[in-house]
């Protein structure tokens, strides 16, 4: 049956890879973005999810293009990496206020729909970092650990209303950020990972769907780690 899926950041790399993955499956699938231009098979709505107004008009056209919100993905975010002394307060502030409380604004909004079918399918991404931890990143793995600790106090607080909270957590992905990074950066980076190569977006995008899925009706609070072994112990 074709649900209503919703991912944040869904205009390129693993948000563009989740969004095509559910797409394929057959449900219908909104994304936000905040520049560019989107790409083209999705209903895609322009939204800063740091903007509360923003976001609820962004669900009004989702909702009235294809119905309440069934499953969401958090996946919109971003980075300002510095090292500790050199990082302002605004860079700091910046990327929680994204990642983190950008997150409450969309899920809460989310489970107003959610509620109301009794049923609903939350997935957050997270990172390795933000359970491993890594330097010039302390802001950005503030932010990533913060959205584990808030999808497991939603999965006990909604659990019964059968609305699961789930989070993925990717190593380093090939993506455009990646393939910016020199010959000797990368290899300093598949030093470190178990698999020695980097995770295809797609590798992501199977593992949020799993998580949407009937398959997972009995898994929630879950962390799942999609990052080649890179972060296990953690």
């Amino acid at each position: 049956m074709s649900r209503s899926v919703l991912v944040t950041g869904g205009n390129r790399g693993i948000g563009l890879a989740i969004a095509r993955a559910f797409a394929d499956a057959g449900d219908q699938v909104a994304i936000t973005y905040r520049s560019g231009e989107p790409p083209s098979g999705f209903f895609a709505v322009r939204c800063d999810i740091t903007d509360a107004e923003q976001v609820e008009q962004a669900y009004k056209e989702i909702e009235d293009h294809q119905g309440p919100v069934e499953v969401l993905v958090a996946n919109a975010g971003i980075t300002r990496d510095q090292l500790l002394m050199r990082m302002t307060e605004e860079d700091f502030s910046a990327v929680i206020e994204t990642n983190l409380t950008g997150t409450f604004r969309v899920v809460k909004r989310a489970n107003r729909g959610m509620l109301r079918a009794r049923k609903g399918r939350v997935v957050l991404i997270s990172s390795v970092v933000g359970l491993l931890g890594s330097a010039g990143q302390a802001n950005y793995a503030a932010s990533k650990a913060g959205l584990v600790g808030f999808a497991r106090s939603l999965a006990r607080e909604l659990g019964s209303r059968n609305i699961t909270f789930n989070v993925v957590s990717p190593g380093f992905v090939d993506t455009d950020m990646t393939q910016a990074l020199n010959e000797e950066q990368t290899k300093n980076i598949l030093a470190q990972v178990p698999l020695g190569r980097y995770a295809q977006p797609d590798e992501i995008a199977a593992t949020v769907r799993f998580l949407a899925s009937d398959d997972a009706s009995y898994i929630t609070g879950a962390v799942i780690p999609v990052d080649g072994g890179l972060g296990m112990g953690h």
